[in-house]
């Protein structure tokens, strides 16, 4: 008997460090200052820009979209959506990211396939501008099957203290905007899966393809075209739609003694999401607990502002969309 008949191969796991570092190193900022491999990453961060700056964290996982990307074998975009889910997570605080760590527990290390999830992770880290700086890999078997896997991530970025975003300025009247979100994002594939169980390469009218692929689509980040607005008075509050739906996540935001006041028809609802209120005969309230309904992230604005964020918003291409409004209970 020895560790790779017991089913750990640390020969795989060197393999997977080689194939992932050439990756990884694209995302090294000036503030890297060591390789992948050391027992710890060591970050040298740049404050001179910052006259109070405040570290924001954030950890999360993508929950069972894992078991999607198991069934089409298509395992790039749940990377990417773990970056961008941790980076939405500190933005709506009003942070920039700075660096990402990663886990990722397995039954079996198949390199090839950690590699794709590494992948994703890159591609997301360099589009945010943050370095993923180091990671863990951790072959478990008899508490995960051979294929299964599981991956949660840490981020961590800086915010100075007088732009903290917390929503304690928001008041009666100020004007609610949703951004769209690309489809589920990484929330309710409980839900999901058990609708379309076994019809997961099944195609509906008016999908660009399967239920599957339709899935996994990845969940987007909101940094390049919310961070224009940090610092700005007109900005109250913002809030990353995800467990909870957008009256959940939004009223975490919201003082004590006002409430949200939300028209449900102001935006267009992507088509999966009917589908799976179809299919599943899922009452609207649990849809919209469960699901963000198209709408990834919010954010309230003071209603003299609207016009102008509206018109910032579009000039980068971005949809936007006035969903309601701060009203007093």
């Amino acid at each position: 008997m020895d560790y790779k008949k017991a089913g750990v191969d640390i020969s795989a796991g060197e393999e997977f460090v080689r194939m992932i570092k050439p990756q990884v190193r694209q995302t090294f900022t000036e503030g890297v200052i060591t390789d992948i491999g050391a027992f710890g990453g060591f970050f040298q961060p740049d404050f001179s820009q910052y006259k109070k700056p405040v570290l924001v964290s954030s950890i999360d996982g993508v929950g069972t979209k894992l078991k999607i990307a198991l069934e089409l074998g298509k395992y790039d975009t749940v990377g990417s959506c773990l970056v961008n889910h941790c980076t939405n997570d500190i933005l709506v605080c009003g942070a920039k990211p700075l660096f990402f760590l990663d886990y990722y527990a397995c039954g079996k290390l198949t390199p090839p396939v950690a590699a794709s999830v590494v992948t994703g992770m890159v591609n997301a880290c360099r589009e945010n501008g943050c370095a993923l700086i180091g990671g863990e890999t951790a072959e478990m078997p008899g508490l995960y099957q051979d294929r299964d896997f599981d991956l949660a991530g840490s981020i961590v970025g800086v915010v100075d203290h007088e732009k903290i975003i917390n929503g304690s300025a928001i008041r009666e009247g100020d004007v609610m905007i949703g951004l769209p979100s690309t489809g589920l994002h990484t929330n309710g594939y409980s839900l999901a899966r058990k609708v379309f169980e076994g019809r997961m390469f099944t195609s509906f009218s008016g999908l660009d393809g399967s239920v599957g692929e339709e899935l996994l689509k990845v969940h987007r980040s909101y940094l390049s075209v919310i961070e224009q607005f940090f610092g700005s008075s007109d900005l109250k509050g913002l809030s990353h739609i995800t467990g909870g739906g957008l009256m959940g996540n939004t009223m975490r935001i919201v003082p004590e003694g006002l409430m949200l006041n939300v028209d449900w028809r102001a935006w267009p609802e992507p088509l999966i999401f009917d589908i799976i209120r179809r299919e599943g005969n899922v009452p609207e309230e649990d849809m919209r607990r469960t699901f963000n309904l198209g709408i990834g992230l919010v954010m309230i604005v003071d209603k003299n502002a609207v016009d102008r964020i509206i018109s910032c918003l579009k000039s980068q291409h971005e949809n936007a969309y006035i969903i309601g409004q701060v009203d007093r209970i």
